[in-house]
């Protein structure tokens, strides 16, 4: 069967909440993320993107299933946590363009559409006139037991799409781990790029 792509902006983003949600508790459960997540705080999470006109989410479909998803939004409409490490840095913020989750089941990896993911949310960089792509990834003790074995990150992947790690630019997300009730503090570091003219 093939692939469909939904590109959904703003308020259009509420009629697919639910299938994002519940992909997104799938993905983020496996390393390096652990995430125990609940559909109460997806959709809490969600809202930043269904009330900004600026936002975008990528879905794909095979048949009635969502099986990846991409979000992104100016960095100007996103959570403070996500713009302080640039505030105290001394960075504007007018010029970028956060990169929300990029979230594909195993059995779909591998077949482009991560790239897609990067082209169609760099393009809608381009088009609200924003220079800059941000986003940020978990940090895990290399040493974790809880590491697959053969695991292989997404840096390689990340730096031939032309992004590189900013060690300068750090924050914190806090969620629950697998089998635990309370959340704790995980850092995130940024990656960025800045697209041709």
């Amino acid at each position: 069967m093939s692939l469909r792509i939904e590109s959904l902006c703003g308020g259009q983003i509420a009629t697919q909440l639910d299938a994002l949600a519940q992909l997104r508790i799938v993905v983020f459960r496996d390393w390096p993320y652990l995430y125990e997540g609940s559909l109460a705080y997806e959709s809490r999470y969600l809202q930043m993107y269904v009330s900004c006109p600026r936002s975008l989410a990528i879905l794909v479909w095979d048949g009635d299933r969502c099986v990846g998803a991409s979000t992104v939004l100016p960095l100007t409409d996103a959570p403070v946590d996500m713009q302080q490490p640039f505030l105290d840095a001394g960075v504007a913020l007018g010029s970028i363009d956060y990169f929300g989750e990029s979230v594909l089941l195993p059995a779909y990896r591998g077949r482009g559409l991560g790239v897609k993911f990067f082209e169609l949310r760099e393009a809608h960089a381009r088009q609200h006139g924003l220079s800059v792509c941000a986003f940020c990834a978990v940090e895990r003790d290399v040493d974790d037991p809880r590491k697959p074995i053969g695991y292989i990150p997404n840096d390689s992947f990340w730096q031939h799409r032309g992004y590189r790690r900013a060690p300068h630019l750090r924050t914190t997300l806090s969620w629950p781990d697998i089998g635990q009730s309370e959340s704790t503090e995980k850092p995130m570091t940024f990656w960025m790029r800045s697209l041709e003219a």
